[in-house]
């Protein structure tokens, strides 16, 4: 396929005979990028009410209708013809004929690509194979597409294309559309839930001072006019605590958290999570607060609480499990670490069972955590609510009143997966400042998810923090559990992606550009400076 550079732009034919169609649309005094268009329905308007009827009751009928979208499809035979547009619902079949339209419009039908968007009015009828179609009346040109489509049976083969072209996959993949509707639809059920719990939806900053709230790695940005590097938040909790303390009693919030840490199946740099925290609750009212919102949710979008998640049948209607982490590691293993004192011996038993140990896991609570992570973590199937973490690994839960090795904290795991992160807070000012401290401590060992020491928290909690449940809940993984999905960048619009080569060299020769500029006018700067100083001596 020849091409040609045109502005720096290599074209294919295709690209060139479009290009030309989009002239001679203008040479014709029809806008190729055209205006507004007024639509009476869509899609899911019209196929769901009248696919039933037969052709004779739509020919009595003559129901009007006014459609817009992307011919997916056409096929001409002489003065007639077909076509599917689609747009948000899906597709709808088109008959168009020269003698109805004109000759004028059926040109425009006839020169038309497949990938540009059209309006149609005209009436419902039912073809002879009893297939529902518009017949058209008036035939609307509204945007040229200068970009062929990808074949219709492959569509975008390519899944890094997939993702990094995702308007096209929008267009061309059914699932990718039907994801991309479902997932508002399950945030809007969460928020229905915790409204209908008496919990308020609020806000907090994005750019913090003070990285705390979860154990992980973040992003460092520069604040310009205060001159201090700030993080984005790994996580809501405190500033929703801090609440808690003013009085709100039960709060919540959506919204996205970065973490600066490696990407996977489940992981993506930038995601989005609720946490709340209801005032007066612990642990076992986040069992609870959980365990109906999953099921409400579900309920709520897909008409089910038994769902199919990667061929495996997932039951929400059930009672979750509830099992304490020791417990589900004697289960597998045999080893009893609440009846481990001695922390050689902890490390006898993690190197014996192929578990390594790095600088900061200094304690039996930290390899009781790696030997849950290595044998019990993905056994688990059917929601279960795994609690009694060890208190090394959860510094701002509340100590557990029995054991005060452990903490009233749970994880929430399904087929494998964490999903919620749940405590009864910790509230006592002054075990929270032992636990920052704590902390610190492991970040000189190397831990570099460690917490910053948050002062002002500490200060907020000698206000008085009620005793209050919190719990945070990934909901990209919600999504990927109730469209079943596998990855989590099928459930984000735009993941993050690894820069192209080319990109990447873009970036190079603008940052070269950069410092030469920077240069030329440091040197424009000394100059000026050099003359200045002779004036005055003059």
């Amino acid at each position: 396929m020849s091409q040609k550079n045109t502005g720096g732009v290599k074209l294919t034919e295709q690209e060139k005979v479009r290009r030309q169609k989009m002239q001679d649309l203008r040479d014709m005094g029809v806008d190729p990028f055209g205006h507004a268009y007024h639509r009476t329905h869509k899609t899911g308007d019209i196929v769901p009410v009248y696919q039933d009827k037969t052709k004779e009751e739509l020919e009595e009928l003559q129901i009007p209708v006014k459609v817009a979208g992307r011919i997916m499809t056409k096929r001409r035979m002489g003065k007639a013809g077909f076509m599917h547009i689609q747009d948000l619902d899906g597709q709808i079949q088109i008959y168009i004929r020269k003698d109805t339209v004109g000759d004028e419009q059926y040109e425009l039908y006839k020169k038309a690509d497949l990938g540009d968007i059209v309006g149609i009015e005209g009436v419902l009828m039912k073809t002879d194979h009893g297939d529902l179609a518009i017949r058209a009346k008036e035939y609307t040109h509204l945007t040229k597409a200068l970009r062929p489509l990808p074949e219709k049976y492959h569509g975008l083969t390519d899944v890094e294309e997939r993702f990094r072209r995702r308007y096209v996959d929008l267009i061309m993949n059914d699932e990718a559309r039907r994801i991309a509707i479902t997932r508002p639809r399950i945030i809007r059920a969460i928020q229905h839930y915790l409204d209908g719990q008496g919990l308020i939806e609020v806000e907090t900053p994005v750019l913090n001072t003070i990285l705390g709230g979860a154990a992980a790695q973040p992003f460092v940005t520069h604040h310009n006019t205060l001159d201090i590097d700030m993080y984005l938040r790994i996580a809501t909790e405190l500033n929703l605590k801090r609440l808690i303390v003013g009085g709100m009693e039960g709060v919540y919030e959506i919204g996205r958290l970065f973490r600066n840490e490696g990407m996977d199946q489940t992981h993506n740099p930038e995601f989005t999570t609720f946490e709340a925290y209801v005032a007066y609750s612990d642990l076992e009212g986040m069992m609870d607060l959980i365990e109906g919102l999953m099921r409400s949710v579900a309920q709520e979008v897909l008409g089910t609480q038994v769902i199919t998640y990667q061929g495996t049948e997932i039951d929400l209607s059930k009672p979750f499990a509830r099992v304490r982490m020791n417990d589900a590691v004697l289960e597998k293993t045999g080893i009893d670490f609440e009846k481990i004192t001695d922390f050689d011996e902890a490390v006898r038993l993690a190197k014996e069972h192929d578990i390594e140990l790095e600088k900061k896991h200094n304690s039996i609570g930290h390899i009781l955590s790696l030997f849950f992570e290595k044998y019990v973590e993905e056994t688990i199937v059917q929601p279960t609510f795994v609690y009694h973490y060890p208190i090394e690994i959860s510094p701002l839960a509340k100590k557990n009143a029995e054991d005060p090795r452990f903490t009233d904290r749970y994880e929430l795991f399904i087929k494998g997966h964490e999903y919620a992160n749940a405590f009864s807070e910790l509230n006592d000012p002054i075990d929270q400042k032992e636990r920052f401290v704590k902390q610190l401590e492991l970040r000189e060992l190397g831990d570099d998810e460690a917490n910053d020491m948050d002062i002002d928290y500490v200060e907020a909690l000698e206000y008085g923090l009620p005793p209050t449940g919190g719990v945070g809940l990934g909901v990209d993984r919600l999504v990927m559990l109730l469209t079943d999905q596998s990855s989590i960048r099928e459930v984000l619009l735009f993941p993050t992606m690894k820069p192209l080569a080319s990109e990447k060299k873009d970036k190079k020769d603008k940052k070269s550009k950069d410092v030469k500029v920077i240069k030329e006018t440091k040197e424009d700067q000394e100059a000026v400076e050099t003359v200045d100083e002779i004036l005055k001596e003059a």
